[in-house]
């Protein structure tokens, strides 16, 4: 008998080389002295673009031309139910390819932030490839502690980095707060994964799914159990993604935090979490979508509604794209919260619009981050009127990236993804949730309108004449990566539609 088992070391490449390359950062800032610092940043940026190239071959072999079959690793012997703690599948690499798009972006952010505000460069840059390995780790776990090790590991250099401007005390409450709430809803999660671990014997998602099918596998008194089990779980995932009620410390803390920080948290933080919500219900709690089904549709509703009334009352940009980001929850979860209507298991179309909808948000929401690393963490909306007459460029961009959060052309994306994700819900019953997207769709029209009506709005006669600021570097790049992601995934975004966990 084989005790020693063989590691598919290129399906565990990604969130290895992302490790190996965040000790060389720290390494490097160690010894490099100290007018050469400014290196370390671009050797992060080339940790992150070697791995994502890594992810794309990595992605050629499992998609391939269709015939590709998933890559499966730290397998538990025995015949039956397979039971794989990590496994690469067209999912796995779609969510890490695009969150390594939008981590590209939050690198070339921070190039610029971190020389101007005099963060610590080596510190920065190693808890941030750190988070995303344990994002990219997240999006192939396929058990429940890995989930929950590699939702830790996302979490806890975040509360590093929102914090890392010592000097700053919004800083300090932002990394506070999500201290706090990520403690609770970490505690909350493993009180729900003991439960269902103590009604079912099983860690691993698939084993799970299948004790839970079987009637005859759960005692009658503890299916209740497994079900307060089941809600604990979501739960806590509700605190990562932001869902509302959960999403109380999410407008502070990326108020507070550096620009590049709140961008990673919009995009990739919540990324890696909508990755393993999904993970859990649709392999692991797919035999009780009547139970959390419900529970999803009420999140939703309650996520794009107070999100986007919210955000009608700022004046912050960050703050704005904050509310936008729990709304945008909301239309995300929506899908998901449909699948109860169809009797019972997630179709595959519930799912997949629910990852089309996750990464084309992905890629134009880090685009308007990306804007906004331009004009400052304090801009306010009205710090844009008359951009166009100073950068146009940017302007266009900006006005690019909201029309797509809107749905509105030529924002193709992110019409395309509403489209998609209204045409589910509808399908599966739950015609009260598509209208309610509907309305808070119009909602959304007039903050993301009265934002870009700013751009081409002559500035006010009492206003002071600035002189014209040059766009850094990096932030031009990280913009114009966000703008052709977004623009290739309103030319073909079946790039991303049509896909869900196997």
């Amino acid at each position: 008998m084989q005790t020693i088992q063989a590691i598919d070391y290129a399906a565990i490449a990604p969130p290895v080389l992302l490790a190996l390359a965040a000790i060389a950062v720290l390494f490097a800032d160690a010894f490099l002295p100290p007018w050469r610092r400014a290196a370390v940043g671009y050797g992060a940026l080339a940790g992150v673009l070697v791995t994502l190239a890594a992810t794309a071959l990595l992605a050629a072999d499992v998609v391939g031309d269709g015939a590709g079959q998933p890559r499966r690793t730290f397998c538990l012997p025995g015949d039956g139910t397979p039971a794989c703690s990590y496994v690469v599948d067209e999912f796995t690499v779609l969510v890490q390819l695009v969150m390594l798009v939008a981590a590209v972006v939050v690198v070339l952010i921070a190039l610029a932030e971190v020389r101007d505000t005099r963060l610590p460069a080596g510190e920065f840059h190693f808890l941030l490839l750190a988070a995303l390995a344990g994002a990219l780790a997240l999006a192939a776990a396929r058990d429940l502690i890995t989930l929950v090790v590699c939702l830790e590991v996302v979490s806890l250099p975040v509360f590093a980095l929102a914090a890392l401007r010592r000097y700053d005390g919004r800083s300090s409450e932002a990394g506070l707060k999500m201290f706090l709430v990520s403690v609770v809803s970490t505690a909350v999660m493993l009180f729900g994964i003991s439960l269902v671990y103590g009604t079912t014997g099983a860690m691993h998602l698939e084993r799970i799914s299948a004790a839970l099918a079987q009637p005859s596998a759960i005692a009658t008194a503890a299916r209740p159990v497994a079900a307060v089990g089941v809600v604990l779980v979501l739960v806590g995932f509700g605190f990562k993604i932001s869902a509302v009620p959960f999403h109380f410390w999410a407008p502070d803390t990326y108020r507070g935090s550096p620009i590049a920080v709140a961008a990673f948290l919009s995009v990739v933080s919540k990324m890696a979490g909508f990755a393993g919500l999904v993970l859990v219900l649709v392999v692991g709690f797919a035999p009780y979508a009547t139970v959390w089904g419900p529970l999803l549709a009420v999140l939703a509703a309650a996520s794009m509604t107070a999100g986007n009334l919210v955000a009608l009352r700022q004046r912050s940009a960050v703050r704005l794209l904050a509310w936008s980001s729990i709304a945008q929850a909301g239309y995300i979860l929506a899908p998901l919260g449909a699948a109860a209507g169809l009797g019972g298991r997630a179709p595959r179309e519930l799912v997949a619009a629910t990852i089309g909808y996750l990464a084309i948000y992905a890629v134009m929401n880090i685009g308007a981050f990306a804007v906004v690393g331009f004009a400052g963490r304090d801009a306010d909306l009205d710090d844009y009127r008359g951009l166009v007459h100073t950068h146009p460029l940017i302007s266009v961009a900006l006005a690019f990236f909201l029309a797509c959060l809107a749905g509105l052309p030529p924002g193709l994306a992110g019409l395309f993804a509403k489209i998609v994700v209204f045409r589910a819900t509808v399908s599966a019953g739950y015609g009260w949730l598509a209208v309610l997207m509907a309305v808070n769709t119009v909602i959304g029209l007039y903050y993301y309108l009265a934002w870009a009506s700013r751009l081409f709005t002559p500035p006010t006669a009492d206003a002071v004449a600035e002189p014209r600021v040059a766009v850094a570097r990096p932030v031009a790049v990280a913009i114009g990566v966000a703008a052709a992601g977004t623009v290739l995934l309103s030319v073909v975004p079946q790039l991303v539609l049509g896909i869900s966990p196997g």
